[in-house]
């Protein structure tokens, strides 16, 4: 249990896989704008069964009354005070949630989601993949190769060059680890320029059939290949699958995650 400032912080550290620092930043932004979701008496009953430290940033905002925050505005809050992705955002949210409910008792987290939008109670609840909240990306299919990764840039908040190595990694790596005939399935979905990374991936396995491999170890080879940190890369892949789900549609994704294990799931946003 998260029972003390420390073990809260390492619970964010693991849960988003971000150094003492990160982490303490993600505290810090999404307890304030927690403390400004919801009300008074509420933001003063959970700040009570946090570690000292933290108590200032739920309930400094008391006298104020809630803001009818959506789930949305929630993460654009966050990103904004932390100065990161809208999707790394969303994660580290995530993480935050998941020390809450080391650290509080269920009861108090029961009456916190009761003062909450569904996403966000959901999220407490479970831990659930989110929705896409970032306007402008989610809905339509991609049109083309660039819409493509237009998308997973502004997701990310990488340049071009970033979204096209993240994209290739993730998509090379998703093909060793699937069955060459989903492979080939996904390459009808996708535009011709994203056929490569597939085929890449596909020839390095050692089988046709879908490839075992955990989470851990298939998220520190995208990491390798992009070059850049796990907290990284799990953010990457998130932002890639995102976009993937809208360019194959339902069937297909159904298909796709058919074949990975279950902790892959939370990496693909929620079905509607």
């Amino acid at each position: 249990m998260a029972t003390d400032y420390a073990g809260f912080i390492a619970t964010v550290e693991r849960e988003a896989d971000v150094p003492h620092d990160q982490a303490e930043r993600a505290v810090t932004a999404t307890l304030a704008t927690l403390g400004e979701r919801i009300s008074d008496g509420e933001a003063h009953d959970l700040a009570e069964r946090l570690p000292p430290e933290l108590r200032r940033l739920i309930d400094r905002h008391a006298g104020d009354g809630p803001r009818p925050l959506s789930a949305g505005e929630f993460f654009q809050r966050v990103q904004v005070r932390e100065q990161v992705p809208i999707m790394e955002a969303e994660d580290h949210v995530r993480a935050v949630f998941a020390a809450l409910r080391e650290t509080v008792d269920p009861k108090e987290i029961a009456d916190l989601a009761s003062e909450l939008p569904r996403e966000l109670e959901r999220l407490l609840f479970d831990d659930l993949p989110l929705d896409d909240l970032d306007d402008g990306v989610a809905g339509s299919s991609p049109s083309s190769a660039q819409d493509f990764l237009a998308r997973v840039a502004r997701r990310t908040g990488l340049d071009e060059d970033g979204a096209q190595r993240a994209t290739d990694a993730v998509l090379e790596l998703l093909a060793f680890r699937l069955a060459a005939g989903e492979t080939d399935d996904l390459e009808q979905r996708l535009p011709a320029e994203l056929h490569a990374p597939l085929e890449r991936g596909k020839a390095e396995k050692p089988s046709p059939s879908a490839h075992w491999l955990p989470l851990k170890p298939w998220l520190i080879a995208v990491a390798e290949r992009e070059g850049v940190s796990r907290a990284e890369a799990r953010l990457h892949v998130r932002a890639v699958f995102a976009t993937l789900a809208e360019a194959i549609g339902d069937d297909e994704l159904e298909d796709v995650t058919a074949q990975l294990p279950s902790e892959f799931r939370a990496l693909f946003p929620r079905r509607r």
